[in-house]
């Protein structure tokens, strides 16, 4: 789909990340700060309408037969800060897998500019007892990273009015009502009901996985999509290892 501009929103994953979905990123994180990812998302069926239904309503093309546009997010997501390569193609016309590869985690979607915006999005610590990561998401930071991860992703969530990429101050009861009113209940149950899972390895035996579980040298994260795209709270995940 060619970019949608609207006034208002759209996750996850940073990730990234991603509206009403299914949505899962299985990798490993290296002692160097590299990341190896597989990252895969699908539109549930009423979303992929509704994305549809929206660029029809603005006089836009879709790519093809693709609700989403798996070469054009890729070759945007290649620019972002700290990403060494990105390929995602499409599975089927509203669903993305490929492998995402960080070249250096420190980096990854800090600001351009210097230590300000974006730039609190992650922390990589490595040292010869251990390592930690921390990632943090805000009201503040969102709309910042969103810029820097990718302009195709920040569209579809300003399409869908997501404080994320709007900064709105929301509570999720509201947005799942904003949601309802101006789409349907339908859409707004598939945004409640949609989560982000993700699974990594890291370079020693995890001690802590604040925000998940952990086991051996993995730890394991199941996270509702609609704490992301609201953030009525900061969002926090934080792994130590030895």
């Amino acid at each position: 789909m060619k970019k949608m501009r609207m006034p208002l929103w759209f996750l996850l994953m940073i990730t990234p990340l991603f509206c009403s979905c299914a949505g899962r990123i299985n990798g490993s994180l290296l002692a160097g700060g590299q990341a190896d990812l597989q990252i895969s998302v699908s539109l549930e069926p009423r979303m992929a309408a509704l994305i549809v239904r929206l660029a029809s309503a603005s006089g836009q093309e879709q790519a093809g037969a693709n609700v989403l546009d798996g070469p054009a997010i890729s070759a945007s997501m290649r620019s972002a800060p700290g990403v060494g390569s990105v390929s995602l193609a499409n599975t089927a016309p509203a669903a993305l897998a490929g492998p995402v590869r960080i070249s250096r985690l420190g980096d990854f979607l800090a600001h351009s500019a210097g230590r300000d915006a974006g730039s609190s999005f992650i922390t990589f610590e490595q040292g010869p007892q251990g390592g930690r990561c921390l990632i943090s998401l805000s009201l503040e930071t969102g709309p910042a990273i969103l810029a820097l991860l990718s302009e195709e992703i920040g569209d579809y969530l300003s399409a869908l009015m997501a404080p994320i990429a709007t900064g709105e101050v929301l509570t999720k009861a509201e947005y799942l009502d904003l949601a309802a009113m101006v789409y349907s209940r339908a859409i707004a149950d598939e945004i409640a009901q949609s989560r982000i899972r993700a699974s990594l390895d890291f370079p020693g035996a995890v001690q802590s996985a604040r925000g998940g579980t952990f086991s051996g040298r993995r730890a394991e994260f199941d996270i509702p999509l609609l704490d992301m795209l609201v953030l009525e709270s900061p969002l926090s995940f934080e792994v130590t290892w030895r």
